[in-house]
C-alpha cells in the first residue's frame, strides 16, 4: 500500500491525478470530435418544401482534403465546418450518385436547393475529420481514391477496408480519381526535361517546376523536344492498361468500380489535350462509369450538362465561407441568386461591429480581432467607417490578404471617393496614391520584395544548382535499383558542389512569381498630419515623409480589390478576393475611432482557447 510519508509524496499524488485527469479529458474530447453516433437520413423527394419539382440543377463543391489545421491544400476542421454550416442554413440539401443518375436518365426531381458533395484524393485524415462535421448537418459526401494506393500501405491514405467502414455509416459513398496520380512530359522551370514522375516524385520537387508538365493521361508521351515518343496505337493501348489495372483493383478490394470518376487534370478539353487522346480517354470512361467530374472551377450542373462532363467547384485553404458563398452566388442565375445570404460572423460580434461600420460593396466577416472583406466576383469590397470624419490619423493594421489582390486604406474620403487618400498594398507592392476630382496620382510606390534582406535573397544560378540537385536526390530516393540510387546521389552532390554565384556577388536574382495563394502578412503604419503622409512596413519608415494636396476632414474606408488571375501551378482560376484586416486600430489625435485589437481577459481567453485547441490537435495526431 502506498503511503504519503512527505509533502513531496502528497505533490507527485496530486500530479498524478491531474496528469490523469487531463489525458482522460483529452481522450474524451478526441472521441467526441472523431465519433459519429446517428446515421445519414436521406431527403424526403415526397416534401414540396424540399422538392417542388422545379428544375434547378445542382451545386457540385470538392474539397483535397481536410486536416485539423489547414495547409496549403487542406481545409481546416472549422473552416469545412463553416462552410457547409452555412450551405445547412441557406436550405442546401445534399444529393447522392443515385440522385443524379436519375436526374440525368429518367428526369428525376432533384431538392430545389441541391449539393453534391466530394472529398478527392482518399486521404485518411479527410474522412476522419469531415465524418463529424457530415453528421452535424445529416450531409452525404462522395469519397474518392487512387486504386494504386491500395497496395502501397501508406497511412496517409484510406485502405479498402477503411472504404467499407465509411459506407456502412450512411455518411459516404464511393469515386475514384484514377488509376494514379503520375505525371508526364515535365520541365522545371530551367526547361530541364525530367520526364515522367510519380505523385511522391512530384511533392518532393514541384517547388522547382512551373507549369509545364501533364498528367498521364492527358496526352502522348513526349521526349525532351516535345516530340512524341509512342504512336497512336500505343497511346491508346497505354491509357486502357491504366483503367484496366484500376478496374482490376478496385474489382478485387471492393467488389466493384466505384460508379464516379474525376478524370485528371481537369479543364483540358473534352477527355485530353489532343482529339485521339480525348477518344480513348472518353470511351473507357462511358465503359467503366456512370457519372464522370471532368471539369472545375464552376458549381452549376444543369439538365444540358452531360453526365460525363459535370463541373464541380474545389474550395483552396485560403478561403473564408463568404469567398465560397461568393463564388456560387456568381455561379447561379440572376433568378436565383437571392439564395445565397452571406454570413457575418459571431452574432456578438458582428451586431456590435455593424455598429461601427457599413458595408458598401462585397461581402463581411467580424471575428474578434479581424475584419474579413471579400470582393465582389472581378471587383472590390468596401467597408466605410460610420459617423466618422477625421483629419489627421494613424491606422495601425495587420494586412493578412493573400499576395495577389489588393487591400486599401482610405482617409480623407468623401462619399464615392473621387477625392481621397488611399494607401494599398497591391499584389506585393505598396502604392500611395490621392485622387482629387475623380483624378488618381501615385506618390508612391514600392515592390515589397525589395524589403527582403541580402541574405535571404538567392540568385538564379543558386537556384538552378539547387534546382538540380533536388531533382537528382529525388531520383535517387526513388529508383528501382540501388546502383541506378548510388548514379543519382553521386550526380546531386556533383550539383551541390557547382559553384554559384550569390545575389551579393552581383548574380541575377531569382524572384518566383507570385501563386494566387501565396499567403501576406503585412503590418502597416499610417500617419496622415496636415498636409504630409507616411508609411511604416513592419515597423520600419519605407516611403519618408510624403507631400498630400487633398486636405480637410473625410471619412474613412477599407477596401479590398480582385487582384487579376494570377499564377497558379496548380491551374487555379479564381476572381474573388479576401481582404484580411487584423489588429485594426485608427486614432484621430490620439483619441480612439476604432479597435479591434484584443486586450484583457478577452485576449486571455482567446490565448488559452488556442492553446486548447493545440493540444487536442497535438493529441489527435499522436493517438
Amino acid at each position: 500500500m502506498y503511503k504519503l510519508e512527505t509533502k513531496k509524496d502528497l505533490w507527485k499524488l496530486i500530479r498524478s491525478i491531474l496528469e490523469g485527469a487531463l489525458l482522460i479529458g483529452l481522450l474524451l474530447a478526441a472521441t467526441r470530435i472523431l465519433t459519429t453516433s446517428k446515421g445519414y437520413i436521406p431527403y424526403d423527394p415526397k416534401d414540396p418544401n424540399v422538392v417542388s419539382g422545379a428544375d434547378q440543377g445542382f451545386l457540385a463543391i470538392s474539397y483535397f482534403g481536410v486536416d485539423r489545421r489547414s495547409t496549403d491544400t487542406l481545409v481546416s476542421v472549422r473552416q469545412l465546418d463553416a462552410q457547409l454550416g452555412a450551405l445547412h442554413s441557406l436550405g442546401y440539401v445534399t444529393v447522392s450518385q443515385e440522385d443524379v443518375e436519375n436526374y440525368y436518365s429518367r428526369g428525376t426531381a432533384l431538392p430545389d436547393k441541391a449539393l453534391f458533395l466530394l472529398f478527392e484524393d482518399g486521404r485518411r485524415d479527410t474522412a476522419l475529420f469531415a465524418e463529424k462535421i457530415l453528421e452535424k448537418y445529416n450531409y452525404k459526401a462522395t469519397i474518392l481514391s487512387y486504386a494504386d494506393k491500395f497496395g502501397e500501405g501508406d497511412p496517409k491514405f484510406l485502405s479498402p477496408k477503411d472504404l467499407n467502414k465509411l459506407l456502412k455509416t450512411g455518411y459516404w459513398e464511393l469515386g475514384t480519381n484514377g488509376y494514379r496520380l503520375s505525371y508526364i512530359n515535365t520541365f522545371d522551370r530551367y526547361d530541364r526535361f525530367l520526364g515522367q514522375l510519380t505523385s511522391d516524385e512530384f511533392v518532393r520537387i514541384h517547388s522547382y517546376l512551373g507549369r509545364d508538365y501533364n498528367h498521364y493521361l492527358m496526352d502522348y508521351i513526349r521526349d525532351e523536344d516535345r516530340l512524341p515518343t509512342e504512336s497512336t496505337r500505343e497511346m491508346e493501348s497505354r491509357i486502357t492498361q491504366d483503367y484496366r489495372g484500376m478496374e482490376e483493383i478496385y474489382t478485387q478490394e471492393l467488389g466493384q468500380v466505384p460508379g464516379l470518376y474525376c478524370l485528371m487534370h481537369a479543364n483540358t478539353g473534352r477527355f485530353g489535350n489532343t482529339q485521339s487522346v480525348s477518344r480513348v480517354n472518353g470511351r473507357n470512361i462511358q465503359a467503366l462509369f456512370r457519372m464522370n467530374f471532368n471539369r472545375d472551377g464552376y458549381s452549376l450542373n444543369s439538365r444540358e450538362s452531360s453526365v460525363y462532363d459535370l463541373t464541380r467547384i474545389q474550395p483552396q485553404a485560403c478561403w473564408n465561407t463568404n469567398h465560397l458563398l461568393m463564388r456560387l452566388w456568381d455561379d447561379l442565375p440572376d433568378s436565383r441568386k437571392e439564395e445565397i445570404l452571406f454570413v457575418s460572423g459571431q452574432p456578438d460580434t458582428a451586431e456590435g461591429e455593424e455598429k461601427n461600420w457599413e458595408l458598401r460593396k462585397g461581402a463581411v466577416e467580424y471575428e474578434a480581432d479581424s475584419i474579413m472583406l471579400t470582393t465582389l466576383p472581378k471587383g472590390e469590397g468596401l467597408l466605410r467607417l460610420r459617423d466618422r470624419s477625421a483629419e489627421n490619423v494613424t491606422i495601425e493594421a495587420e494586412l493578412l490578404g493573400n499576395q495577389i489582390g489588393g487591400q486599401s486604406l482610405y482617409l480623407r474620403a468623401n462619399e464615392d471617393r473621387s477625392r481621397c487618400l488611399c494607401v494599398s498594398v497591391q499584389n506585393n507592392q505598396l502604392i500611395v496614391s490621392e485622387t482629387d476630382n475623380r483624378n488618381s496620382t501615385d506618390l508612391f510606390i514600392l515592390d515589397l520584395h525589395e524589403l527582403v534582406p541580402e541574405k535571404d535573397r538567392v540568385s538564379v544560378e543558386e537556384d538552378s544548382r539547387d534546382a538540380l540537385a533536388a531533382e537528382f536526390t529525388t531520383r535517387g530516393r526513388f529508383a528501382k535499383s540501388a546502383a541506378d540510387s548510388m548514379v543519382f546521389y553521386s550526380a546531386a552532390n556533383d550539383a551541390k558542389q557547382t559553384p554559384a554565384a550569390s545575389v551579393g556577388e552581383g548574380a541575377e536574382e531569382y524572384i518566383p512569381e507570385i501563386e494566387i495563394n501565396d499567403s501576406g502578412r503585412v503590418r502597416l503604419t499610417v500617419r496622415l498630419e496636415g498636409n504630409t503622409l507616411q508609411v511604416l512596413v513592419d515597423g520600419q519608415d519605407v516611403t519618408g515623409v510624403i507631400p498630400v494636396s487633398v486636405s480637410g476632414s473625410g471619412g474613412i474606408a477599407i477596401g479590398s480589390s480582385w487582384g487579376g488571375w494570377g499564377y497558379s501551378q496548380r491551374n487555379v482560376a479564381d476572381d474573388v478576393y479576401d481582404g484580411v484586416f487584423h489588429n485594426l486600430s485608427i486614432t484621430e489625435n490620439g483619441t480612439c475611432l476604432y479597435d479591434n485589437r484584443l486586450t484583457g481577459p478577452q485576449k486571455l481567453w482567446n490565448t488559452l482557447q488556442a492553446a486548447w485547441i493545440g493540444t487536442i490537435n497535438w493529441f489527435i495526431r499522436n493517438l
